[in-house]
């Protein structure tokens, strides 16, 4: 069975890496803190002093860290997981980077003779630990199909969006678009407490009529009942993913993103109060009085 070395432990990574014990591969491990590892540890991985220290002898390398300065460092830095991984290892890169990144980090892994496979995820903390993801690939066709033996314990579907950095452009897309319409929505909601209308029934509403997307059905009693406990995903993690796309909107696009700079704005602000609250209660900043 392969090797494969996982390097970061957070929602997401927590769980991906606990697939790759369930599917039977021999799994080392490195995250910041040694606390979140300890079930894993318990359960056969290994644990690594560095991402470098992983990654020897390691079949393939997957990270899932936050953004492009932690991809940077684990990859790259020093004590990165680049500098002991063999020619021809697969480095396969899950977190949700900027579009540049994915590209330079691209041409300098395969410049080590590595299989750089660009491959964001969709899905929430459940689904990763349930082996249930949705793998955004950006890859060359060939890395992909040796690489599929190593995706299959963590997602039920692949799509190959073309060459390295289609993956990274997709998810971008997608993480704008679910920032503009939680911020869309927390807007709505407030509107409608501010006005006193029976909320249960624009519950109702919402839910059953046409802008009833994913994204509003998974938030929209949450922000109704003011409940945040359990953060899936934070406000700091969505401003990040957002600001992420418009720069890269402002490239590929002739006009301004203006809905995209306005959620990025929206969620600067949720940042700023509460970076790691649940993303949700965005609702609670925009219906402070004025």
């Amino acid at each position: 069975m392969a090797r494969v070395a996982f390097i970061g432990l957070g929602r997401m990574g927590h769980g991906m890496a606990g697939r790759y014990l369930d599917a039977g591969f021999t799994l080392s491990i490195w995250n910041r803190s040694k606390a979140k590892a300890e079930d894993l540890i318990a359960r056969g991985a290994r644990w690594s002093t560095s991402p470098e220290d992983a990654a020897i002898d390691a079949d393939a390398v997957v990270t899932m860290v936050a953004d492009d300065e932690a991809s940077r460092a684990v990859w790259l830095g020093a004590n990165g997981a680049a500098a002991t991984m063999k020619a021809g290892t697969l480095a396969i890169e899950c977190s949700t980077v900027s579009y540049d990144h994915a590209l330079h980090l691209s041409r300098e892994l395969q410049s080590r003779s590595l299989i750089y496979l660009d491959c964001p995820v969709t899905g929430l903390p459940e689904a990763a630990a349930q082996g249930k993801l949705n793998l955004l690939v950006g890859a060359n066709a060939a890395d992909l199909e040796m690489a599929r033996p190593l995706l299959d314990p963590l997602a039920t579907t692949v799509r190959h969006f073309g060459e390295v950095g289609a993956g990274t452009v997709y998810k971008l897309i997608n993480n704008l678009m679910g920032a503009i319409q939680i911020a869309g929505l927390a807007e709505g909601l407030a509107m409608a407490e501010r006005a006193g209308l029976d909320m249960k029934l624009v519950l109702e509403a919402v839910e059953l009529g046409v802008t009833a997307s994913p994204q509003v059905l998974r938030h929209a009693r949450r922000m109704v009942a003011h409940d945040f406990a359990g953060a899936t995903f934070t406000a700091a993690l969505r401003h990040k993913d957002a600001a992420y796309a418009v720069a890269l909107a402002e490239w590929l696009l002739h006009e301004a993103p203006l809905m995209g700079r306005a959620a990025v704005a929206s969620y600067d602000r949720a940042k700023a109060v509460a970076p790691d609250d649940d993303e949700a209660r965005m609702i609670e900043l925009v219906s402070r009085p004025a």
